[in-house]
């Protein structure tokens, strides 16, 4: 059922192997986000802090709304125990982008370490989370309408670990 907290999205499926390794879905009840696979067609070696990588994803999304965008994370247990990661941080998805979605992927690695990567066609590397947009009307004013507490404190502001 839609409902704006369960919007219906389309997604194509550009790689028939997804129907055999599992389409993209959430790993438990509570999972927030999906799992994403690299649609490759061999093993794909990552060496440590070279160049990202872009990886197929195997699929393409229709959001359709303007209150809608999607993110691509990496996972925590990769990105922690093996030092993958996503070369632009996170990959933001616009709700009219309709291409395949593409993983930026990157050995973070030290380069004298010698830990390579491997990526195997069919690995859950990363995953989606959709995300609300709020989109704001901008006024322009020379002065704000009212102080706030903080101000214009910035970095370190607000103290240290407190």
């Amino acid at each position: 059922m839609t409902t704006p907290m369960n919007p219906t999205i389309e997604i194509k499926i550009l790689d028939d192997r997804l129907r055999q390794w599992g389409l993209p879905q959430y790993q438990t009840p509570q999972a927030a986000a999906i799992d994403l696979v690299a649609c490759l067609d061999a093993p794909l070696v990552l060496k440590p802090q070279q160049a990202a990588v872009l990886i197929p994803t195997g699929i393409a999304l229709h959001m359709n709304s303007d209150h809608l965008c999607a993110v691509i994370l990496p996972r925590s247990g990769l990105g922690h125990k093996k030092g993958l990661v996503l070369g632009n941080s996170m990959g933001l998805i616009d709700a009219d982008y309709m291409a395949q979605c593409l993983i930026s992927a990157w050995n973070r690695n030290p380069a004298e370490s010698g830990l390579d990567i491997t990526v195997q066609p069919g690995d859950r590397i990363a995953q989606m989370l959709f995300l609300p947009i709020v989109r704001p009307a901008f006024v322009v004013v020379d002065e704000f309408s009212a102080p706030s507490e903080r101000g214009e404190g910035g970095f370190g502001s607000t103290g240290v670990g407190r």
